[in-house]
């Protein structure tokens, strides 16, 4: 009974994040906020190149419901790429965000192995990466 109650109360926890996200990143943008933790859900737009300097990353871009665009730069010296990424995929993502011109860019999404920062994650087709 204690990790039923457990598990519904990290769902609702989860779905809280996701469903004030936007709100939270459009709050962010509007005042060029960085450091911010967020949390939501987008369709992804484009894909970029990796980012192959220093630790790689991931990038793409997705736009929220609210019509926000925000790039995605996801560690994959520290956790796994998502490879069957294809524009038009929904993506939810919990992370850092950064304010920038274009929208902001959200990184942190995977785990911290020295457990100094929260860790953050990416869910791709039911499938979370962290």
């Amino acid at each position: 009974m204690k990790y039923i109650f457990l598990s519904i109360v990290l769902a609702f926890f989860s779905l809280n994040i996701l469903a004030n996200g936007d709100q939270e990143l459009s709050a962010a943008y509007a005042v060029k906020s960085s450091e911010v933790q967020v949390g939501s859900s987008g369709v992804v737009v484009k894909i970029l190149s990796d980012d192959n300097t220093g630790s790689r990353h991931q990038r793409f871009i997705l736009k929220l419901s609210n019509g926000q665009t925000i790039l995605i730069a996801h560690n994959i010296d520290l956790a796994p790429k998502i490879e069957t990424l294809r524009a038009g995929d929904s993506v939810e993502f919990y992370g850092e965000y950064e304010w920038n011109n274009k929208g902001g860019v959200v990184h942190w999404t995977h785990h911290d192995p020295a457990g100094r920062h929260q860790g953050g994650w990416l869910i791709h087709n039911g499938k979370k990466y962290d």
